[in-house]
Parts: structure tokens; C-alpha cells; sequence
């Protein structure tokens, strides 16, 4: 009796291991925990999206993920890393005019997020206040096919500024800063915020001008993407008085891209970073401007869009990472236990169904061995009838049976005896001749 109870014990435990570790493959399939290491494409050393990629790896260390930066040489090739599976590159600071979600369809964007100026840094003992005065100029336009690059000829070629007139050097980022304080430059053109190194150092520099763009609105009108933007007086350096006026500049706005195939909370914890890096008030943003869901030229993943309309839900704002994916499951644990729940009560019916139905089996064939008597009155097939009662009876003597049904079992084997002793009293009755007159 205790070996018995040792292996049924065996097999329940076995049973319970089985369900629970199924149930765990499923929830693991289905809400498959974040990874330890993604990876984000920035930009060339000094450049604006080296700055924030660097502050975005911070904040994730803060959740135990390691954010790794990518060096690219901008936009352009962000785009392309991003739309190449085998790179694995998964998120990407983006400007717009690069491409867009007709040519790359499994992006998506969570939004832009800052706007940025065009600077056009120089130097020179007198003010330029037309593109048209750097003819024959050297400048510095960013590395090839950046986004430096295509929109310094973009917007320098509306006035007549271009390769064959003057000389494009694909600097950019602090190479281009040095090149400017070296002299082997006369101009440097770079996109990013202020506070970029590059930017900020030639800010700084009193031996280098800032052009401005007093006709910013007019560049507005023929190029919709870009903004009207203005460096205020003074805002870099107040006791310096930098800069010493109010100046114009164009722009555009920065976005977040990322792949469709992001893990969710990867893609919350880069929305609640991108709120904290660039929620604030800034030179030429208001609090509470940026991020937002604004972008012209690629899809708003849901899960912004869900964001930026209700804000991050209760398990992002009071759980850790790790914790919140543990939660979840959990939920769907119960969720579908709750759903399930009404089936239970039917599972004894079922159980007592299939047990019976076992027993069933043998009453059909022993029902059809008694009404073969009716059938054979001569009794020719009485040694066959003998073995297949003796069949049943060896059959029956081996199910195994709850206790419960012991009742039934009985039952039966009492009406096997019944058919035997009918069959008994046939075998010994004396023959009958029937004797034709």
C-alpha cells in the first residue's frame, strides 16, 4: 500500500512539474522577457546625436540594460542599419528628409523629439548675411550622404552654392571644428542643438562667426520640414553677451526610429527616457513640447501613441523592468484561470463519462454474447460462446477502477456470472432430436 501511495505521489508531482513548466514555456513564448543589450546607431564624433545617445545610455543603465552606440556617419546610414536585421541595430536617432515609411516599412517612429538648428559657423573679419558670399569658399559639409551633407546642399545650392563654384569637405563634428580653428577650412555647416560639443565649442569661440538667416520664414515656405528658429541674445554666455544679438536660423525636427520588432519594454523605457532627456525647457523648445507624436514621414508605433495620450501605465511608473514583464504573466496566469474556471465543474462529468464508458465496452459485448442464445437455438457454437465469456471475464478482472466505481465493476462481474451459468445449463441440458413423421 505504500508503494502505492509513493507512486501515485510520483505521479502527481510529475504531473504538476509537466503543467507548470508548461504553462511557463507558453508565458515565456508570449511575453518573453527584455534583453540585457540593444543597440542604437547615433552619429560621427561631436555630432548632436553622439551627445544624446550618450545620455540615453545612462538612463538605461539606471534598469540594468546596456544601451550600445553605434558610431555611424548620420542619418543615411542610421536609415540603413536600421532596415538590415543582420546588423542589430534596433533604434536610431533620425532628421527628417532621409527617408520615410514608403521605403522603409518595418520602421517605426516614437515621435520627434527636439528641434535642431542649421549652424553655418566661419571665419572672417566681416559679417555675411547671404549664402551667395561663400562662393569659392572651403567648407566643411559633414561626411558623405549624411544629413549634414544633404541639406548643407540643399539649402546652400538655393543660392547658387555648390561643388563646382566652391569646395565641399566632408568634415563634420569635431574633425570639422578643428579643421575651422586649423584654417584648413573657411566655413563649417552642422546640424544639432547648442549644446552639442562641437556646436557649443564654435559657439564659444571668439574668433569664429555664426551666420545668420534673416530670410528663415522664406526657407520655411519653400521647404515645409523645415522651422523658423531663434538664438536668442545672450542665452549661450550672458556675462559674455553670446550671442551678442538675436539671431535667425532654420531647423528641423529629430526623431526616434526603431525597429517594428522592438520588445515592448524596451520601447517604454525609450519613451520614458526620451521624456526625460528632452521634456524640459530648451532654447528653442517649450516644457512639455517634446516629445511628441508629430512625424510626417513615418507610422507612430501604438505603444507612442498610447503614451504620449495617457502616459506610462501603472506598472512602468511604480515597478522595475525586470519586475513589470514578471507581473504581466502572472495577470495572464490569472486571466486565463478566471476564464477557464466554469470549465472545471464539467470535469467530474467528463471524468465519470470516460470511466464508464470503459465499462460500457464490456456490458455491449456481453449484452451481445447473451442475445446470440436467441439467435442459435441449436446451440452449434456453444464452445465459442464459453471463450468469449471467459475472454470478458479475464478483461473485466484487469481494469483499473477508482474505488468509486468498485459498485459497478461488481455489478458487471455479476452479470458475466449470470451469462456462465446460462451457458453452463445449455451445455448440460439433454439434446433434443427432432424426429420428422
Amino acid at each position: 500500500m505504500l508503494g502505492f501511495r509513493r507512486w501515485e505521489l510520483l505521479k502527481g508531482l510529475a504531473a504538476v512539474i509537466g503543467v507548470v513548466g508548461t504553462v511557463s514555456l507558453v508565458l515565456i513564448y508570449f511575453f518573453p522577457g527584455p534583453p540585457s543589450k540593444v543597440t542604437m546607431a547615433t552619429g560621427f564624433k561631436g555630432s548632436t546625436f553622439e551627445y544624446y545617445g550618450h545620455r540615453y545610455r545612462e538612463i538605461f543603465a539606471r534598469f540594468n540594460i546596456d544601451l550600445d552606440l553605434r558610431a555611424t556617419d548620420g542619418a543615411a546610414e542610421n536609415v540603413k542599419l536600421l532596415q538590415d536585421e543582420k546588423s542589430g541595430v534596433q533604434i536610431a536617432l533620425m532628421v527628417g528628409g532621409i527617408s520615410d515609411g514608403k521605403h522603409a516599412p518595418e520602421l517605426l517612429s516614437l515621435g520627434s523629439i527636439y528641434n535642431y538648428p542649421f549652424w553655418l559657423f566661419y571665419s572672417s573679419n566681416q559679417p555675411f548675411d547671404r549664402l551667395s558670399q561663400f562662393k569659392g569658399k572651403r567648407i566643411a559639409v559633414g561626411p558623405l550622404n549624411s544629413a549634414t551633407q544633404l541639406s548643407a546642399e540643399q539649402i546652400l545650392g538655393t543660392d547658387g552654392v555648390n561643388s563646382e563654384n566652391s569646395v565641399l569637405l566632408p568634415f563634420g563634428g569635431s574633425a570639422a571644428v578643428e579643421a575651422l580653428n586649423d584654417g584648413e577650412v573657411d566655413a563649417v555647416w552642422m546640424l544639432g542643438v547648442p549644446n552639442a560639443p562641437a556646436n557649443h565649442s564654435l559657439l564659444e569661440n571668439p574668433n569664429v562667426r555664426l551666420m545668420s538667416f534673416p530670410t528663415a520664414e522664406a526657407f520655411t515656405i519653400i521647404f515645409p520640414e523645415l522651422v523658423r528658429l531663434v538664438l536668442p541674445r545672450a542665452v549661450i554666455d550672458i556675462p559674455r553677451n553670446i550671442p551678442p544679438v538675436d539671431v535667425p536660423l532654420i531647423g528641423s525636427t529629430a526623431k526616434v526610429l526603431v525597429r517594428s520588432d522592438l520588445h515592448p519594454e524596451i520601447v517604454q523605457l525609450l519613451l520614458q527616457t526620451m521624456v526625460e532627456v528632452h521634456g524640459g525647457r530648451a532654447i528653442f523648445q517649450r516644457s512639455g513640447e517634446f516629445p511628441n507624436s508629430t512625424d510626417t514621414e513615418y507610422p507612430i508605433a501604438p505603444a507612442a501613441i498610447d503614451f504620449y495620450r495617457s502616459g506610462p501605465s501603472f506598472m512602468q511608473r511604480h515597478l522595475p523592468l525586470w519586475l513589470s514583464v514578471h507581473v504581466q504573466r502572472a495577470i495572464a496566469v490569472l486571466v486565463t484561470a478566471i476564464a477557464i474556471l466554469p470549465l472545471f465543474r464539467f470535469l467530474p462529468r467528463i471524468y465519470n463519462w470516460i470511466t464508464r464508458r470503459r465499462l460500457f465496452y464490456w456490458y455491449a459485448k456481453l449484452k451481445a454474447l447473451e442475445a446470440s442464445f436467441d439467435a442459435d437455438p441449436m446451440d452449434t457454437q456453444l464452445a465459442e460462446k464459453r471463450a468469449e465469456i471467459e475472454k470478458i471475464e479475464e478483461a473485466v478482472s484487469h481494469i483499473s477502477i477508482p474505488l468509486t466505481f468498485s459498485d459497478q465493476v461488481y455489478n458487471l462481474r455479476s452479470h458475466i456470472d449470470i451469462v456462465r451459468r446460462k451457458i453452463a445449463s445449455r451445455g448440460n441440458a439433454p439434446s433434443v432430436r427432432i424426429v420428422a413423421e
